[in-house]
């Protein structure tokens, strides 16, 4: 199933904007923060991370194999919330590197094709 054929479904196409693109910038900049506080705990760091990349990968052109990696982050997400589970040092440090790296990903995609974004 692709995003593509979700939209009506579940999904709903919105049309970018300054405004958003600038509120969404800042929330994943708090996110980012939040998960870099090592005096909480590691399944709140990880939940911060992901909520971060939740920037929509696909429509960046983030390549295949950042996807793969961002989706086994996303299942393990799912596991930690819905079951209780643990989340290891390891995965939490992932997802906060993936979270940055998308971030900063993000900001130069906006440089060279939205500067009127930021």
């Amino acid at each position: 199933m692709s995003l593509k054929s979700l939209v009506g479904v579940s999904l709903d196409t919105i049309t970018p904007s300054r405004e958003t693109a600038r509120r969404l910038i800042a929330a994943a900049a708090r996110q980012l923060a939040d998960a870099r506080i090592k005096t909480v705990s590691p399944e709140t760091r990880f939940c911060s991370a992901y909520t971060a990349i939740r920037t929509l990968p696909m429509t960046l052109g983030v390549e295949a194999r950042t996807v793969v990696r961002l989706d086994y982050l996303r299942k393990q997400r799912n596991i930690t919330e819905y079951s209780g589970d643990l989340v290891s040092d390891a995965d939490v440090a992932e997802c906060v590197e993936q979270a940055e790296a998308l971030y900063s990903f993000a900001l130069r995609w906006l440089k060279a094709n939205k500067k009127d974004f930021l």
